[in-house]
């Protein structure tokens, strides 16, 4: 990639193409929007459609998390079940979103993502957003002192610091250069850190990507995109244009090591080598993963994910595990393995769009596909409890009664209330909760109303009463 500014765009750009699926039904937009799924209690949101190819078994626990963007009628973070169905969708009026996950804030789990408004991120509208259990943003996270927030990484970490994704475009020795880099910012004092800068650890000689032809463009010639904490409380970080994972003494950000790339401190064994990779991971056992793309230009016939052992006694990096889609899928970037409980390796193919869930043995467990032209930068699989600030919303339509609420966790049944005066509701009839939205038969009474039950039976919000046309 050429730039960092012009991959922003491509990695984050239009919306999301979408077509409906899963029983709900599909709506084609005008002047080319692409179709999308269709509620008739919330008719403002249009996510995107998920295709189910291998139906999920013996899965790990959680719902899946992931932001679809390119080519869609909305961009924004989306949470499913276990069956593709939409549980929390938030539109942004956004050239993007990435990185969207559960992490932990003041002790408490938040959902995170980063995003930029249509002005893109060169103009410092770039962000990370927190949001708490109800979906209210609690913190808005941008570093300090000139880099812009990078799509690529945010971490909370138990310091209660973030850490970030960075880059400048700066002038260096005549090229314009994109300066990425790491930021760690103290969120209660808004102290710098670290402010960790490429170009004043890593010379341009170690990338793999091609300067640009045009000398206006600025030549990014390594793009980090992954931070993680080494067991030792040092960072090891992925650059994307030298194909090297590099360890950052965390204080002083002095690199104590290189795998892979042109200056690798370690010998590569067997089919250890990797090209382009994002989303590297220091594990309990040791082992160190990340999501090699092999493309573009394609090195492998292949993305696949790989765990390395690293032996730092004899500076040798072993082959343990892989893990590959079939059929085969050449991601030219994005992409992120998360490891779970019983080795379970839930796989973001980045902008081939699929999803998919391996077991210890490299079985498929789940395996879903977006709408055509979508895709999402990362996929994660979280426990989360989602508590909205807002009520159950529904709509009427002819002899039947259409409810939801947009990111509840705890509805088990919907309780539908009737009745001939708008301040007199009584119960009519409760059913089992179907997906996002649910219909039920609307009573005979001009005046409606729906009530959310968690399993015990309990009510948990009521929706507003409407009139029955």
């Amino acid at each position: 990639m050429a730039s960092a500014v012009p991959y922003v765009r491509r990695l984050l750009g239009a919306l999301l193409a979408t077509a409906a699926l899963l029983g709900v039904p599909s709506t084609t937009g005008a002047a080319g929007i692409p179709p999308y799924q269709h509620f008739r209690s919330r008719p403002d949101l249009r996510p995107p459609v998920v295709r189910i190819l291998q139906p999920a078994h013996g899965t790990a626990p959680g719902y899946i998390l992931i932001a679809p963007k390119r080519k869609a009628a909305q961009a924004g973070p989306m949470i499913l079940d276990e069956r593709g169905r939409l549980v929390w969708f938030r539109p942004l009026n956004t050239r993007g979103v990435s990185d969207f996950r559960v992490q932990h804030y003041r002790g408490r789990p938040v959902l995170t993502w980063w995003r930029a408004r249509p002005t893109g991120p060169q103009h410092g509208s770039a962000s990370y957003t927190v949001a708490d259990q109800s979906y209210r943003t609690v913190a808005v996270v941008r570093p300090l002192g000139g880099p812009i927030a990078d799509p690529h990484e945010f971490v909370l970490t138990p310091r209660g610091t973030a850490l970030m994704t960075t880059f400048r475009n700066i002038l260096l020795r005549g090229r314009r250069v994109a300066d990425g880099g790491v930021q760690e910012l103290d969120l209660r004092t808004g102290r710098v850190l670290l402010d960790w800068r490429s170009t004043r650890h890593v010379a341009q000689v170690e990338s793999y990507a091609r300067p640009p032809r045009d000398p206006s463009t600025p030549y990014d010639y390594f793009h980090v995109n992954s931070i993680d904490v080494d067991a030792d409380g040092n960072l090891l970080v992925s650059a994307r244009n030298t194909h090297a994972v590099y360890k950052l003494e965390r204080r002083t950000g002095e690199i104590l090591w290189r795998l892979g790339g042109k200056r690798s401190d370690f010998t590569l064994g067997r089919n250890v080598r990797f090209a382009w990779q994002h989303d590297v991971r220091r594990h309990e056992d040791g082992t160190i993963s990340l999501f090699d793309n092999g493309a573009a230009p394609r090195v492998h016939r292949q993305s696949r994910v790989i765990f390395l052992r690293v032996n730092l006694r004899r500076m040798r990096a072993t082959l343990v595990r892989y893990v590959v889609h079939r059929p085969p899928r050449l991601a030219i970037n994005q992409g992120n393995a998360q490891l779970l409980p019983n080795g379970h390796v839930l796989v973001g193919w980045g902008y081939e769009p699929y999803v998919s869930e391996y077991d210890a043995r490299g079985r498929v467990l789940l395996d879903l596909r977006l709408g055509s032209g979508a895709d999402s930068y990362r996929a994660f699989r979280f426990g989360w409890t989602g508590r909205p600030g807002t009520r159950p919303a529904v709509a009427v339509h002819g002899r039947r009664v259409y409810v939801s609420w947009n990111g509840a966790t705890e509805v088990a049944r919907w309780q539908v209330l009737g009745g001939q005066s708008r301040g007199n509701l009584q119960p009519f009839r409760t059913v089992r909760k179907r997906g996002f939205e649910t219909s039920a038969p609307a009573p005979s009474g001009p005046w409606i109303a729906v009530r959310a039950l968690d399993r015990a039976g309990r009510a948990l919000a009521t929706s507003r009463t409407v009139r029955r046309r």
